[in-house]
């Protein structure tokens, strides 16, 4: 669980607007394993993980007399079998066969009486040198763990030699039950210390920034229009997305992967002047320009929405700390180095945006507004796209090795959600496509490899 017990003003409106089902906040992880692990090995290995994850064993409830407000509460009705299942794929099934799968087990809602999260062993997947293959498909809110918390979380259930010695294991931690009369009390006294926090905050800095304002008032004017100009960015209204192509919306969508070896999107990266996930957004975005010659349409620019980490050193394991951030791209650059740096330079002005010291404020403000408002500027976003540090050496689960780890994020109202994730040497790149949008998931997801590949022709040079 965060360090708090209340779901943040972020996470709380992931949580709202999931009234519309195409606005769910479900992610998912699909590890490609060598073989299965024994099941009982497996089972004990995930209880364990759940006595030291506390976001496992607990659920979101609302707050009496709170509308708005969202807690952690421990289950005290915990069942670790409906939380980790196996089943097998039909002879024949291949990786395609397992991501189709997986994407029908994303679509599905959580119930919100329970922990919000599924493991389930997948057997009978046939691996390119592996025909007895198996998977780990992972699926959990994105209340519960961001993209980097999902590493740290799977610090604890892999393991990074193939036979470590035995773990030592522990007691399960006490059941709980949180009565509607304590988690009024608790709010109550939440609000208050909220308050006092609040004005010994502003007490502390309004000294200074009058004095600041005294010596020298034009600057203090310039801050302050700069920030209201940058929160007006963050909350302006839109509606419709900027592709003609990528157009509709619906609850179905399809999985893709793309593989790219880490080595060349680095250093095709620094050959343009960039980093890594600019490399990884040049990709994205020259696949998707690709994708709209096609179709016969042209693309100047798209519209983007990508999560910013705000996850702090000493955050714990789980728990959401990220701030999604929307803003338009250029996508018809003539040459990949341009492509690169191009999108290095917006994306470096969006991390320095003033609005992002302010981001659970707007979150508070648009958790007040109808949901539908929220969810129409969703609506308006062309495609996500998230670049997870992932694990730099080879893991295992129980004694089989982990082939893949392939990391697929919501489409939350977008055409296509593009998750990479390195893990050995490997950038492992998940694209979820809404099927409305993307029809033809297949030329898209071809579109995208030859995005990257002509980005990673400047490592070459």
């Amino acid at each position: 669980m965060p360090e708090s017990p209340y779901l943040s003003q972020n996470d709380t409106i992931m949580w709202m607007v999931e009234a519309d089902p195409l606005l769910r906040s479900t992610i998912m992880g699909v590890v490609l394993l060598d073989r299965a692990p024994e099941w009982t090995r497996l089972r004990d290995r995930v209880e364990e993980v759940s006595h030291h994850i506390a976001a496992l064993r607990e659920k979101v409830v609302p707050v009496p007399l709170h509308p708005t407000t969202l807690r952690w509460v421990a289950d005290p009705d915990f069942d670790l079998d409906y939380h980790l299942r196996r089943t097998r794929l039909p002879d024949g099934s291949d990786v395609q066969s397992l991501m189709d799968w997986a994407r029908t087990t994303a679509m599905g809602g959580f119930d919100s009486a329970r922990p919000l999260w599924e493991f389930t062993m997948v057997e009978g997947v046939a691996i390119e040198g592996h025909p007895d293959g198996a998977a780990l498909v992972m699926k959990a809110h994105h209340v519960v763990t961001d993209g980097i918390g999902a590493v740290q979380l799977a610090a604890h259930l892999f393991d990074f030699e193939e036979a470590p010695g035995p773990a030592r294991r522990t007691a399960a931690p006490a059941r709980e039950h949180t009565g509607t009369g304590e988690l009024l009390r608790e709010v109550i006294l939440h609000d208050v210390e909220g308050m006092l926090d609040f004005t010994r905050q502003q007490m502390k800095s309004a000294v200074p920034r009058m004095l600041h304002a005294v010596r020298h008032p034009q600057q203090a004017v310039a801050e302050a229009v700069g920030t209201a100009v940058s929160i007006a960015k963050f909350l302006a209204p839109t509606s419709t997305p900027k592709s003609t192509v990528m157009v509709g919306r619906m609850m179905s969508t399809n999985y893709r992967t793309v593989e790219v070896p880490v080595e060349h999107l680095h250093a095709a990266s620094r050959a343009a002047g960039g980093r890594l996930n600019d490399g990884f957004l040049a990709g994205i975005t020259a696949g998707l320009q690709k994708y709209h010659q096609h179709h016969g349409a042209t693309v100047h620019e798209l519209r983007v929405a990508m999560p910013i980490s705000q996850r702090a050193a000493d955050d714990p394991a789980g728990g959401n700390h990220v701030t999604v951030t929307r803003f338009t791209v250029p996508v018809d650059e003539a040459t990949p180095a341009e492509r690169i740096r191009d999108l290095h330079a917006v994306v470096d002005g969006i991390r320095h945006e003033k609005a992002l010291h302010h981001t659970e404020a707007i979150a508070g403000a648009l958790n007040l507004m109808p949901r539908g408002v929220v969810g129409t500027m969703l609506k308006g976003v062309d495609f996500l796209a998230s670049n997870v540090p992932g694990v730099p050496m080879p893991i295992w689960l129980e004694g089989t090795r982990v082939l893949r780890f392939f990391p697929f994020g919501p489409t939350a109202g977008s055409a296509i959600n593009v998750t990479l994730m390195s893990y050995d040497g490997t950038c492992c790149i998940g694209a979820n496509m809404d099927a409305a949008a993307i029809p033809d998931p297949d030329v898209l997801a071809d579109c995208l490899r030859a995005g990257f590949a002509e980005v990673c022709s400047l490592a070459a040079t």
